[in-house]
């Protein structure tokens, strides 16, 4: 009898201490996200994350990831009312992550210090680019500029110089010969258009953009089109693509060359965590595993940029992470070179709603294929 006693009782403790320490895993076994960043990039960052959290933990991870155009996840989020479906959003404008974070829809990151102070402020001149949230409710996961892509032998067949700055989109054999996709579906462009207002002023920025329409031959639905639709040699030009899916198509084997003009935005391509995220501690360990070297070194050999300044993209000859470089016009580091940036990210969360109006009405409502 006594030896069932203390039987029972070791089965007591034991069971005791497996739930406590069952209760303390240090990750869930799930994380969902929801991002306008491509495929190609969220695919590979949750496969890279899955395996280090299997090596580090023993958790076998679920993951996940629903793709939506940076407007479109910002409204989902918004209907979520914060019970969220997913725990993560990855990707676009900074504007839209402070407007959640006025809404009270995110919760703090909260990463290590060691992680946090890894990623400087900010970059860029005269306007800096914040890399982070003050706050501490969002934080910047890798470097890309938007700017322009053009079809090589295309261009050439027109006549004219290849492009290199925003004005030669509006080169008049270009009519028809642009691709673009809406600001209303996409954060690349609306950066883009805000880039063009702070550069030319409301007035006339606005009839730079009404110049550029006339030459626009096709709004594609998503930004990652832009970029398709003219390494297949559909169109000449597209505007305001970032520059990793520009590299997608190179990788493909497509005829596609890209360059950031002056001004070009460079996005951090913000995270954030969700206010009520049903995995947090997986968020938190996802966001801290994409700024180690491993995290940053599945960006960088895609054609995105390290957010830190000690890593820079480099590999052997003929690697990924080499042809990147040579696509991008040899850069390593965003944080080697001088960034010119007039986006004004205050401006730019005000003026986001009367922006995408202002586009509905004056370039939506009145545009014709030419």
């Amino acid at each position: 009898m006594r030896r069932l006693t203390m039987l029972g009782l070791a089965m007591l403790l034991a069971l005791g201490l497996a739930g406590p320490a069952a209760a303390q895993a240090p990750i869930e076994g799930e994380l969902a996200l929801i991002t306008p960043v491509s495929k190609f990039i969220h695919d590979a960052a949750l496969k890279a994350f899955a395996a280090y959290a299997k090596e580090r933990w023993g958790v076998t991870l679920k993951v996940s990831a629903i793709p939506a155009g940076t407007p479109v996840a910002y409204g989902r989020i918004v209907e979520w009312k914060g019970r969220p479906e997913v725990d993560i959003f990855w990707g676009g404008e900074s504007a839209l992550f402070e407007k959640l974070t006025d809404q009270k829809l995110l919760q703090k990151v909260e990463i290590s210090k060691e992680a946090w102070d890894s990623i400087p402020a900010s970059i860029g001149r005269p306007k800096p680019i914040p890399l982070k949230d003050k706050q501490g409710f969002w934080v910047g996961t890798a470097l890309e500029p938007y700017g322009l892509v053009y079809h090589p032998k295309k261009i050439q067949r027109l006549g004219i110089p290849e492009p290199k700055e925003w004005e030669d989109l509006l080169h008049p054999k270009l009519r028809g010969e642009v691709a673009q996709c809406a600001p209303t579906r996409s954060s690349s462009s609306n950066a883009t258009y805000e880039v063009i207002l702070s550069m030319h002023g409301e007035d006339k920025g606005w009839d730079w953009l009404k110049k550029l329409a006339a030459n626009t031959g096709h709004f594609t639905a998503r930004s990652r089109d832009v970029p398709t639709v003219v390494a297949k040699g559909e169109y000449s030009a597209g505007f305001a693509v970032p520059s990793y899916m520009a590299f997608e198509e190179k990788l493909a084997g497509f005829d596609i060359k890209f360059v950031a003009p002056k001004n070009a935005f460079v996005t951090p391509e913000p995270m954030a965590i969700l206010a009520g995220a049903r995995n947090p501690r997986a968020a938190r360990a996802f966001i801290e595993f994409l700024l180690t070297e491993r995290g940053q070194r599945v960006f960088m050999e895609r054609g995105l940029f390290p957010i830190t300044p000690k890593y820079k993209v480099q590999g052997p000859p003929g690697s990924t992470a080499e042809m990147a470089v040579e696509f991008t016009g040899g850069v390593r580091s965003y944080f080697e070179r001088e960034v010119s940036n007039v986006y004004d990210e205050a401006v730019a969360a005000k003026r986001s709603d009367e922006l995408k109006k202002k586009y509905r009405s004056d370039i939506e409502a009145t545009w014709k294929k030419p």
